[in-house]
């Protein structure tokens, strides 16, 4: 298999080379984090001139580790291989294997000549020690599965059989290795199952994994449509012929998030300026696990496109939320009625700000006054995007509306800005 290059995120660890923060890197398991951490940036500095035994690598998951998994044995190992004064680079794989993990951190921060890397696959336990346990001092990189720009750069064959492979796998790096579909299909399959669900279980001592099996399923059949966990629990009670509260879903789902499996998206009031706190929207950090979750049975393209849209915004760096915009309007009666349009999304980033839709196709007035409903009646200048399957050009109408086609859209980063 070709190399695969991340600039983007080696780029981010360039960038904070030396400044004094333990670089926390995080993301779902198997998505590329080691890889990046101990093949791109290891290569990085030996080709600047570190010399390798000043670059120290430890995987924590490895049981050939185990007994530097002791918070106080992997500080004398640390410490014992400095042998000069000259900067350090520390790369520990898997922190969240290690006991005490946050103290011994700390206390790699008051070396003077070590710079300190660290992966983990728990979003909640290192986001919240980044922010409490180091006191300013921790620096976060979320690295995401293969982008589809990433995907295509070594994939052989033209870009549709680069999407069509794209929207049925997704971006784990590793699925690109298999040839045979079933053996990207088992691959999938058991990654989910035998890594992911297992951890959670594991994790949070869940006893009854049906219960969880059965959420997950919902969830999978349902990416991109409203919901909460008060109308999972109902859905749970007459579908699946069991009981499982709302407040235990929401427990559920936060355990999904925290490995990086879903993200939840709230809803934003744009003339309100306020979210609205429920319903949410979920979309799978991979599509090609959440396909492989329903055994590739529901693999619509326009539900699995608007999931891919919103993973690659979050892989450039935006806030991602879903707009509201209330219109009054008159009915077959003539009465004046309050109408909701959506905004599929609004993709926010420093002083930027996009409203973007997703429409598989566009073949009709109507399903074009469908798609600009929303975006018409939004009175502020930021720019108005609608995403469609059909390979087009970017162009704009009367409305200053911009139509872009998919490939377009996730083949440069800079699309939007077009």
């Amino acid at each position: 298999m070709k190399k695969i290059k991340r600039d983007y995120y080696l780029e981010q660890l360039i960038a904070r080379e030396n400044n004094g923060l333990i670089k926390v890197i995080t993301g779902t398991r198997r998505c590329g984090k080691s890889y990046l951490l101990f093949n791109l940036f290891y290569e990085y500095l030996v080709n600047k001139g570190i010399a390798k035994d000043h670059i120290i690598t430890i995987a924590l998951d490895d049981l050939t580790n185990e007994r530097l998994r002791d918070p106080y044995i992997i500080l004398d190992y640390l410490k014992s291989s400095l042998k000069d004064e000259e900067m350090y680079y520390i790369f520990l794989d898997e922190i969240q294997y290690l006991n005490r993990f946050e103290e011994v951190l700390n206390s790699l921060l008051h070396i003077r000549n070590v710079d300190v890397y660290v992966t983990g696959s728990n979003s909640k336990l290192l986001s919240k020690d980044v922010i409490t346990e180091f006191r300013g001092r921790g620096d976060e990189i979320q690295v995401h599965p293969l982008s589809f720009k990433e995907f295509f750069s070594i994939y052989e064959g033209t870009v549709d059989e680069a999407w069509d492979e794209y929207f049925n796998y997704g971006g784990m790096p590793l699925v690109l290795s298999y040839k045979d579909s079933s053996k990207k299909t088992e691959y999938l399959k058991g990654l989910f199952d035998k890594v992911y669900v297992s951890d959670i279980l594991e994790r949070h001592h869940i006893k009854n994994k049906v219960e969880l099996d059965e959420l997950l399923n919902i969830l999978s059949s349902d990416i991109g449509s409203l919901t909460n966990p008060l109308k999972l629990s109902k859905i749970f009670s007459s579908n699946k012929k069991a009981k499982l509260s709302d407040k235990t879903i929401n427990r559920y789902i936060e355990y999904l998030s925290d490995a990086f499996l879903i993200n939840k998206v709230q809803r934003y009031d744009i003339k309100r300026k306020k979210y609205i706190n429920s319903p949410y929207k979920y979309y799978f950090e991979d599509i090609g696990l959440r396909n492989a979750r329903l055994n590739f049975r529901q693999v619509e393209e326009n539900h699995v496109m608007e999931n891919i849209i919103y993973n690659e915004l979050r892989v450039r760096g935006y806030t991602v939320d879903i707009g509201i915009v209330d219109v009054y309007d008159i009915d077959k009666n003539k009465k004046r009625v309050l109408k909701s349009y959506e905004v599929d999304f609004i993709a926010s980033k420093e002083n930027n700000k996009y409203y973007i839709q997703s429409a598989f196709s566009i073949d009709d007035l109507n399903k074009l006054k469908q798609e600009t409903n929303s975006l018409t009646n939004i009175n502020d200048s930021f720019k108005k995007v609608i995403i469609v399957r059909n390979n087009i050009k970017p162009r704009r109408n009367e409305d200053g509306i911009m139509t872009m086609g998919i490939f377009n859209f996730l083949l440069d980063e800079n699309s939007l800005d077009l």
